[in-house]
């Protein structure tokens, strides 16, 4: 986790002078950090040592082995040793190489700018707890950069040619590193093991917050994300639309326009031929007062593009704006043709019913809508979505499908 002034050159070989690992200051640090974290401690005896000379501190990869130089245990105090045990199983805890494997191929390019970005995330939460780091240690104050955020935000903040080099292997930045042990030779820790383990974690540290009260906000933020999941929205929109569309495209009719192909077994006899329709859609949206307009955006744009990619577009979707009355009915290929008007009372039902009214009414209807308006009594007998915008917004019939959209951009916010 130390920071160089050099890229790092070939993995060091352990040559005859090389000192043995001293095992026991190096327990003494997990000893300490355990002691003085105790919600950590799970996580901590989970990792195993592996004394290696290809790093020139202390790094972790996927399996949960700790890579330890024995050099740099002699060099440093129990005390900050202790502060690395925690900094490296943060980067697992964190699940950083799961995170990482997200990138974009150009930001994954550069592993160690993603390495700096990581220690960013999780070296001002150390710094705010107290804990004593090696003086080499990167903040984001060292970019000037402000606390608090996630690696995916501190990375763009850092120069892809940065002057400082970072190594905490491929738990971290999810690179696999020359040295790092491939399958056996040390134990390892499972996926389904790590889950449990984040999750024994996280109800530890929530436990000691409620008795003790004296957690660091950032790993009682992590904590309460871990217990209870901020859901991707968009995915589960997009799961229900696609479901709807394939639902409504399953009702087949009969057609003249094209001849079916048993008819060559008729002659002089024309038979009709199946056909999958393309459902049309409606988008029904609250323009009332009470409306973020922001989610609203979002909403309106991720429905449109789920419509484009699944083929469904041109005059097959309409968007109708709605508060106590429907104010413009538009046809649109794209989010930024909808005409947004209201902003008076809430009532759904009449953009529904609208719609439904139509000369060729929809087979799928979605509401967007902050759920502060009454409801059909009834199925409308076509399939319902209802996407809901707000923090807690009510929600509607059980019979309508219901998506709580929120202004969360990802699931990988700042309770990491």
């Amino acid at each position: 986790m130390t920071a160089t002034d050099r890229p790092p050159g070939p993995a060091l070989a352990r040559g005859p002078a090389a000192r043995e690992l001293d095992r026991t200051r190096l327990l003494a640090a997990r000893y300490r950090a355990a002691t003085a974290r105790p919600y950590l401690a799970s996580a901590l005896y989970a990792l195993s040592v592996v004394p290696s000379w290809h790093l020139g501190s202390m790094g972790v990869d996927r399996h949960w082995r700790l890579y330890v130089n024995p050099d740099f245990v002699s060099a440093h105090p129990v005390e900050e040793l202790a502060g690395v045990w925690i900094h490296e199983v943060a980067h697992l805890l964190r699940d950083h190489h799961g995170r990482a494997d997200r990138l974009t191929h150009a930001d994954r390019s550069d592993h160690y700018r993603v390495n700096l970005a990581q220690d960013c995330e999780i070296n001002d939460d150390l710094v705010a707890d107290r804990l004593t780091l090696p003086a080499s240690r990167v903040e984001p104050k060292t970019f000037g950069l402000p606390a608090g955020r996630l690696f995916e935000e501190y990375l763009q903040g850092i120069p892809p040619t940065a002057a400082m080099h970072v190594q905490c292997g491929s738990g971290a930045h999810g690179v696999p590193v020359p040295g790092e042990l491939a399958g056996g030779g040390a134990p390892e820790v499972s996926p389904i093991e790590a889950d449990a383990i984040r999750r024994s974690t996280a109800d530890a540290i929530r436990a000691h917050a409620r008795s003790r009260g004296d957690v660091p906000a950032g790993w009682q933020r992590w904590a309460d994300q871990i217990a209870e999941p901020v859901v991707d929205w968009r995915r589960l929109l997009t799961g229900a639309l696609r479901q709807a569309v394939v639902w409504a495209s399953g009702a087949v009719d009969y057609t003249y326009a094209r001849p079916g192909r048993r008819g060559a077994a008729l002659p002089r006899v024309v038979l009709p031929s199946l056909r999958r329709p393309l459902p049309r859609v409606a988008i029904v949206v609250d323009t009332s007062g009470s409306m973020g307009t922001e989610e609203l955006g979002a909403a309106l744009a991720e429905v449109t593009g789920v419509l484009r990619a699944v083929g469904i577009r041109g005059n097959r979707v309409t968007v109708l704006a709605c508060d106590a009355d429907v104010h413009a009915v538009t046809r649109v290929t794209t989010a930024d043709q909808v005409q947004l008007s209201g902003g008076g009372g809430t009532d759904m039902r009449v953009g529904i019913a609208r719609a439904r009214a139509a000369a060729e009414p929809p087979n799928i209807i979605v509401v967007l809508t902050d759920g502060l308006t009454p409801w059909p009594e009834e199925p409308t007998g076509c399939r319902l979505i209802a996407g809901l915008v707000g923090e807690r917004p009510p929600l509607p019939p059980a019979w309508i499908e219901a998506v709580h959209i929120t202004d969360t951009p990802n699931p990988t916010s700042r309770g990491r």
